[in-house]
Formats: structure tokens, C-alpha cells, sequence
């Protein structure tokens, strides 16, 4: 019986996709990572996941496990030569169960985020993970990456949010480690060993996650500023006077929502005069758990103050849901029209809030320099320091010609986040795009770890092979 025949087998003929039933699969988001697969598997338990996996590791076959394929960094594409089975965890979409007491929930790794967010406010609670493409990326891809989006400042990462994991290793067998205990030092955390390691070391099969109250009021607010130094001046201001209700705080450059604005017309930027034009603008969040009312006077005297100051030229407040949704979907656009405008390199990288305008300043400067007419796009999490920092094309420049100086346009943006004590990967993970930058900027006692990892829980070497290590001979 061949391996395709077991494959068959576990998860029935239906859910084993080849030739061009297999495609849909074999291209990431951005388009920029194509590969080939022997099959595409779809099993629909962790059982048919289990037995997926003996299979392939009795016949030596790389697994590359993929969610919502919605991956920036090729994390979840297998390469080009034709030998691994890309194992689709889509049909793993249960909400197994809602604990409102204990405040968790259980869900599988195929869960589309915004079905999770929603199952939750059905219960009355939050899962406060929120991003651009919560409508199609799923569980097991938000933990694969450590996920952050735009709440980190208050919730944290899917470290943060994750109490226990069911996970399928490389053997095939199931750790059923769903525990939904906040206090458990019984050994080593295999938890945030899986979290973050993008499939490499197992196959994560279902979580139990946090919840929290919902707030009572939400108050949001578009900022006009005249330089980063005044969107740190802001921040700091923010979560002094607001504590843990601060819940997010974006940072945007004026090229940005021009950008946006000039892509989708139905969106417009709610200033006029000089605040249509400035460089950078914030969008500010808060959350009360008090009142409507108790959250806007707190929030209208903070951002009076805040103008009175000089540290914020302009504000418009939300005062309405619908209104306070135009305001995010303006951020959540970018994305969206940086595609539309060409294929840029992106940068998602982690900088010390303390060394941001520094390092915006200096790397600016240093790319137009080395690539004259480049466009810097740049906004991100400055709450907690994640900046998406993506060179597009400009004057003079077109993708092909631009992508053919990615590698020279990484090193000279990665170097100057090293040079800041910062990270070249924040939340999107390593995947293929970076895992060669690792050498450049981890210490060898630190890969040398990773590497012992990876042999302990993966010796055979089928777990997302050429993701976030590279493949090394044997």
C-alpha cells in the first residue's frame, strides 16, 4: 500500500487533496511563496491528526502544517520539491466548551479567530486577541507565531493567553496538556516551548484560552502629531492617567492613511487643514469597566490636556460604534492597500518604545541613502514597541526591482534593529523569510539550544522542515 493510500486511510479519500484540488493551498497570502506537495491532508481530530503523523514518519515524510494560510513570512508554504504533505487543520473548528466560571474556553486549532472572539461575547466574555485578518487566520496559526495584534499592551501575546495546549508530536502521540489552570509549576512549560515554534516541533491540535469581562465602554480617539517623540510624550501620558484600562495604542505614518485614503475613497481621514497633513497620527483605545459615561470624561479631559500641551496638534473621538469601527478599519486598511500599491519588504520588528525615534530616524535616512525614491511604510503596535517597518516601491523603482535588493534592504534594516536592542521578529514569526537572519543576530549558545530542541522533540527532522532553523545535514 503506498503512502498516499495510508494517508486515505486516516482521514478518508475526500480530505486527500492532490493536483489542482491541492493548489489553493500551495501559494501563500502575499503571493510571494509558491511550493509543491505530494498531497494536501485534511483530517478532522486530533485521532486522524495523530495518525496522519505516523504515517509520515514511518515513510519519512515532512509534515507542513498549515490554518488560515495567512502567514506573512512562507511559514506555512512547503518548498519545491515535491515531498511533503501539507496538513490542513481547517477542519479542526470546534468550540469544544466555555467555562464562564473559570473564565477559559477550549477551542481547536482550526478555529477562525473571529468565530472564537464571537463564541466568547456569546458567553459574555472577551478574547481580547484582535488583527487584521481575524476573519480567515485561525488558532493554530495565531499560536504558532505568538500572535500579538492590537491589545498587546493590555493583554499580552497568545503566550499570555493560552493556559494549556493539546499538542501532537512528532511521533504521533497526543499531550493532552488542556489544563485550564493559571498556577502549575509541575516541570518544564511545554506550553511556551510549542507556542511561537511555528509547527517545527509538533502539531498543536487545541488550546485553552483566557477570557475576560467584558468592558462596559469603549472609547476611541484618532490623534494628530507632529513626530513620534510626541506619540511616546502621548503613550506615556496614556498610561499614566489610564492605567490598565489603555487597551491599544497604533501608530500610523501620514503616508499611511494617505495611502489607504487614496486606495479605497470610501474611507476619508477625519481631520481637515494643517491636521490632515501631519506625519504620524495614533489611534488610541480605552477600556472601562466602570461607564459610558465615567470612560468619556476620563477620556476628554486626558486628550484636552494632551492638545493644550502641544503633544497632540488635533483628536477626534469616536462617539458612536460605527464611528469608532471607521476609525480601526482606517489602520486595518493598510495592509490592504500597501498590497494594492506593490509588494513591499516587510519589516515586523520589536524596538524599545525609548529608542523608537531614533531608530525610524536613522533607518529613514539610511535606506534613501542606499535605495533613492524608496517609500518607507510604517506603522504597528507602538504600545509594545512592534513596529511594521516595510520599504515599498517609489519613483523609480517597480517590485521586480525592488525584491531583487530584498536581502541587501533586510540587512540594513535589521542591523539598525540589532544596533537598538531590538528584534527582527515580533509576531509573524521566522518562517522561511528570516530563518537565515537568525544566524546574523542570535548568539550561537542560543541556536545551539534551539537546535538541541529540535533533535530532542523532532529527530527524524519532518516537522515544517527549512522553518525558522534551516536544515542541516545528518
Amino acid at each position: 500500500m503506498s503512502h498516499l493510500d495510508d494517508l486515505r486511510l486516516a482521514v478518508g479519500e475526500p480530505h486527500v487533496l492532490t493536483g489542482i484540488d491541492a493548489a489553493p493551498y500551495l501559494t501563500d497570502w502575499r503571493e510571494r511563496y509558491s511550493g509543491r506537495a505530494l498531497a494536501v491532508v485534511r483530517p478532522g481530530s486530533t485521532d486522524e491528526v495523530a495518525a496522519v503523523v505516523r504515517a509520515c514518519a514511518a515513510a519519512g515524510v515532512p509534515i507542513v502544517p498549515q490554518g488560515g494560510n495567512t502567514g506573512l513570512c512562507g511559514g506555512a508554504t512547503p518548498d519545491e520539491s515535491g515531498h511533503a504533505v501539507v496538513l490542513s487543520l481547517q477542519r479542526l473548528n470546534r468550540v469544544r466548551s466555555i467555562d464562564p466560571d473559570n473564565d477559559t474556553m477550549v477551542v481547536e486549532a482550526g478555529c477562525v479567530l473571529q468565530t472564537v472572539q464571537e463564541a466568547a461575547h456569546g458567553a459574555g466574555r472577551l478574547f481580547p486577541l484582535s488583527l487584521g485578518a481575524e476573519g480567515s487566520c485561525t488558532i493554530g496559526g495565531n499560536l504558532s507565531t505568538n500572535a500579538g495584534g492590537t491589545q498587546v499592551l493590555r493583554y499580552g501575546t497568545m503566550r499570555e493567553l493560552t493556559l494549556g495546549l493539546e499538542v501532537v508530536t512528532a511521533q504521533g502521540d497526543v499531550w493532552h496538556g488542556l489544563r485550564g489552570l493559571r498556577k502549575d509549576n509541575t516541570g518544564y512549560d511545554l506550553r511556551d516551548l510549542f507556542i511561537g515554534s511555528e509547527g517545527t516541533l509538533g502539531i498543536i491540535t487545541a488550546a485553552t484560552l483566557k477570557l475576560y469581562p467584558l468592558p462596559v465602554a469603549r472609547c476611541t480617539a484618532l490623534l494628530a502629531l507632529a513626530s513620534i517623540e510626541d506619540a511616546i510624550g502621548m503613550l506615556s501620558r496614556a498610561r499614566h492617567d489610564f492605567g490598565a484600562s489603555l487597551t491599544g495604542f497604533e501608530l500610523m505614518s501620514g503616508d499611511c492613511l494617505a495611502s489607504v485614503v487614496r486606495c479605497f475613497p470610501q474611507q476619508r481621514l477625519p481631520f481637515e487643514g494643517e491636521a490632515a497633513a501631519l506625519p504620524w497620527y495614533a489611534l488610541l483605545e480605552l477600556s472601562d469597566s466602570e461607564s459610558e459615561t465615567h470612560a468619556r470624561e476620563r477620556f476628554e479631559t486626558v486628550l484636552g490636556e494632551a492638545i493644550e500641551s502641544g503633544c497632540v496638534k488635533d483628536a477626534v473621538i469616536a462617539g458612536s460604534v460605527a464611528q469608532s469601527n471607521a476609525l480601526w478599519h482606517l489602520r486595518e486598511s493598510i495592509p490592504l492597500a500597501e498590497k494594492a500599491l506593490g509588494k513591499a519588504i516587510k519589516h515586523d520588528v520589536s524596538i524599545p518604545v525609548s529608542r523608537m525615534t531614533d531608530f525610524v530616524r536613522d533607518t529613514n535616512h539610511a535606506l534613501q541613502q542606499a535605495f533613492p525614491g524608496i517609500r518607507n511604510v510604517v506603522f504597528g503596535h507602538l504600545g509594545d514597541g512592534n513596529l511594521h517597518y516595510n520599504v515599498a516601491p517609489g519613483e523609480g523603482w517597480t517590485d521586480a526591482s525592488l525584491l531583487a535588493r530584498q536581502d541587501d534592504v533586510f540587512a540594513l534594516v535589521h542591523d539598525s534593529v540589532h544596533a537598538v536592542g531590538g528584534s527582527i521578529s515580533a509576531e509573524h514569526g521566522v518562517g522561511q523569510l528570516k530563518r537565515d537572519a537568525l544566524v546574523r543576530y542570535k548568539e550561537p549558545v542560543e541556536l545551539a539550544l534551539m537546535r538541541s530542541v529540535k533533535q530532542a522533540l523532532d529527530p527524524l527532522g519532518i516537522m515544517n522542515p527549512g522553518k525558522v532553523l534551516a536544515v542541516t545535514s545528518r
